[in-house]
Formats: structure tokens, sequence, C-alpha cells
């Protein structure tokens, strides 16, 4: 009998994925974590109902989050990553031949362990000896930093109300970030979902939020199919007078000359496809005026997971 993972997406719209194998679970202290195949998606790592990256696609994301804000730094050695437990993010900083330090930190060393041992495609960043792994509280361990970084990237979970991450997209958490980069320092972070419907609720808040604080912020979006959304991100640089747009041949030479192996998503040309936002997105952005703090905050709509088998007769049908 077949198994349908069902995912509720927002208020009155739900997506189904068929289920060909869950290959193994666990429950740590803050979350239930599974590894499955999904039909149309290929491997997938779910955490607490709501799927966190899928093989088909999973570069699209990872990509995206690292390096425009790798590649808008002039010489990136030090960086330090917010969450990023299954690897994939260290995977993509790694990958560049300047970096001599990466410190990623997660709180759930469960979750970490758990992906070492079923996303293989993550075992080289995991091995690395650049980088530095520890299980505490991103802020926390941000907060006590000696040492100013070069790139700061937050791959956290999306700001839900009740969840554990919120206050790392609040205006206190960017000032402090802001002060532990180095001059010329930049910040990325991940903001929800940024599709046409949905992209007023964080990634429009997000964006407002980190304009109180940095000079110059560049909002970019793109399509993620596992995600059934636009997904956002938004690159905050501490220097107003860096340059803010890269030409396509720009990219592609930095590209070249910075980063080992060649990318499945990113390059020149995607690049100006990420940043370039649609009129209806642009108009959002301007009028948006919440700036998110440790008592003002927005909230994503917290999906739900339900794993069900598909009725005899209709299999029979």
């Amino acid at each position: 009998m077949a198994k349908w993972m069902e995912e509720e997406l927002e208020d009155g719209l739900r997506g189904m994925y068929k289920i060909k194998e869950i290959l193994a679970s666990t429950r740590s202290e803050f979350q239930h974590v599974d590894v499955m195949d999904l039909e149309p998606f290929g491997r997938c790592l779910v955490i607490d109902g709501l799927l966190q990256s899928c093989q088909v696609d999973e570069f699209v994301y990872h990509e995206s989050l690292v390096h425009p804000a790798m590649l808008m730094h002039p010489n990136p050695k030090r960086v330090y990553i917010g969450g990023g437990g299954e690897g994939s993010t260290a995977r993509e900083v790694l990958r560049h031949k300047s970096v001599e330090k990466c410190v990623m930190v997660d709180i759930d060393g469960d979750v970490v362990r758990f992906c070492k041992e079923h996303l293989p495609e993550n075992t080289e960043a995991f091995a690395d000896p650049r980088l530095e792994l520890v299980i505490e509280d991103a802020k926390v361990v941000l907060e006590q930093a000696t040492e100013p970084f070069d790139v700061i990237i937050m791959d956290l979970d999306d700001p839900l109300e009740g969840g554990p991450c919120y206050q790392l997209y609040t205006k206190e958490f960017y000032e402090m970030c802001k002060t532990k980069l180095g001059p010329g320092g930049v910040l990325v972070t991940q903001a929800g979902q940024a599709g046409i419907k949905r992209h007023h609720i964080v990634w429009s808040a997000i964006h407002s939020t980190l304009r109180a604080v940095f000079p110059t912020v560049l909002p970019y979006n793109q399509a993620v199919y596992s995600f059934m959304d636009e997904w956002g991100w938004h690159l905050a640089l501490t220097d107003g007078a860096m340059p803010s747009k890269l030409s396509e041949e720009e990219v592609d030479k930095r590209i070249a000359a910075r980063i080992q192996g060649e990318l499945k998503f990113l390059d020149g040309c995607s690049w100006q496809g990420l940043f370039a936002l649609s009129k209806v997105h642009r108009k959002t952005l301007a009028a948006e005026t919440i700036v998110m703090t440790k008592g003002t905050h927005r909230f994503m709509h917290a999906t739900g997971l339900t794993v069900a088998e598909e009725p005899a007769a209709k299999k029979n049908k």
C-alpha cells in the first residue's frame, strides 16, 4: 500500500508527495528528523514535517545562499555559519579557495550526526580541517567571538511563532552581527517564502529590519521546486561604498578564479536573474515599514506533516 507525505503549505493549500522509502528517523531534544526518498524529489531531509532540502534542487538553495555573499567580499577567509546542520552550506563555503576557517554552529548535535550518516554528499565538508563544528546556540557563540568574520551566513529555521529562531531575525541580533564583521564584511540570511503571494509576510520585513542596521541591503529570490514557491534571501554590506552590482562577466571571472569545481546553478547570467525582482516585489519592499525587534515580529505559516496510506479502494481502481 502506497504511503504519501502531506505538507500544509499555507492555509487552504496542501501538497502531497509519494513516499518511496523512509530510510531513517530520529528524535532529538529539539525536533523530529527523517531522511526519505520521495518520488518527485529524490532523497529528502525532513525536520518536524517540513521539507528542508531535496536531492533534486538543494543546490539551488545552497548556491543562492552562499555564493553571492562570498563573491561580493574581495577575499573571504573567515566565515561564520549559523545553523546549517545538514552540512550543505559548509560544503559550498569550503569550495572557496580563500577560506581559511569556517565556523559552523548548530544547536542540535543529534541532527548533525544524523545528517553525517545519511547525507553522503556532505562527507568531505564535515571532514575538511578548515571546518570548526560547534554544537551550541548560534547567537551565543557569535556574541562570544573575539575575532571578526569576513562573511556571516545565517541558515536558520524559518521565523515561526514559538519556534527557536525568530529572535535571530531582529534588529538587535543584526546589530550584534554587524559588530562581528570585519572591514568590508558581508552578512546573508535566508528569509523565507518570497513568491508573488507570500513575500510580504517575512521576506519584506527582514529586508526592512536589515536596512535599519546596514547601509546597503540587497534582496533576491529564486524558485525552489521542492519548496513549492520562490525563496528569498537578503545580503547586507557593512561598507556602503562597496559596489552592489556585479556584471555577468565579473561574476563568471570571480567564480572561475575563486571556486573549486563547477557550480550547478549559479553563473554570471543566473546571478542577474536572482537580483531582478518583479515590480510587485519592489513595490512591497518600498512600502514596508516594520522593523522586527524583541517585541515586534512577523511569523511564517507553521506548516504540518501527515504521512498517510493510500486507500485500498483508490489504489485498486
